[in-house]
């Protein structure tokens, strides 16, 4: 007997459709003692933890992975190894995933669509930031005062407020400097 999510996943076993039922729930039972971050799945935090232990390290950067698979992709940025290619554009990728997710750029699938309203989004993180929409998630906090945000863009245009030099000179008055491009654009 298979059990269904979709018409793409089948499960050979109830538990199995269970627990992948679960993943879309967003409940994330299991945080990590080190940093806090959360995981809807005990596995999942169990090869997050290799990053705390270094298990997995690149010997060139420093910078500890998850497994020895993600090592060996990592590997690839220092070797400028691209071995997947696009069919369409030619455009290479050091892993087979970002190909995949590439790939939609061509096909224009959307298959990560938001529950509560129409939308749908070719990646899984791009719903995630779309969530928040509904849910009024603001994980982005302001350091030097009491505002946050839902998305880090925002925060960063906001940090600007704060910064004393101006990132945006006009060419025509040296006088008048902005903190945004916008501020810029609206002056002249």
């Amino acid at each position: 007997m298979q059990y269904l999510c979709t018409p793409f996943t089948a499960f050979t076993s109830q538990e199995t459709s269970k627990t992948h039922r679960n993943s879309h729930s967003g409940e994330q039972l299991y945080s990590c003692s080190q940093c806090g971050k959360c995981f809807s799945f005990q596995s999942s935090l169990c090869a997050h933890m290799n990053i705390h232990t270094s298990k997995y390290k690149c010997t060139e950067c420093g910078k500890c992975c998850q497994s020895s698979y993600a090592l060996a992709v990592h590997r690839r940025s220092h070797s400028g190894e691209t071995p997947f290619e696009c069919t369409v554009c030619s455009k290479r990728f050091t892993a087979s995933s970002s190909l995949a997710r590439h790939r939609r750029i061509h096909s224009g699938d959307k298959p990560y669509k938001c529950r509560m309203c129409d939308k749908a989004f070719s990646e899984s993180g791009h719903l995630n930031n779309h969530m928040r929409v509904h849910t009024g998630d603001r994980p982005y906090k302001c350091r030097m005062c009491d505002k946050a945000f839902s998305f880090n863009g925002n925060l960063t245009k906001h940090i600007r407020v704060h910064v004393a030099d101006k990132l945006y000179n006009c060419s025509s008055w040296n006088k008048m400097c902005f903190n945004q491009s916008s501020n810029l654009q609206m002056h002249k």
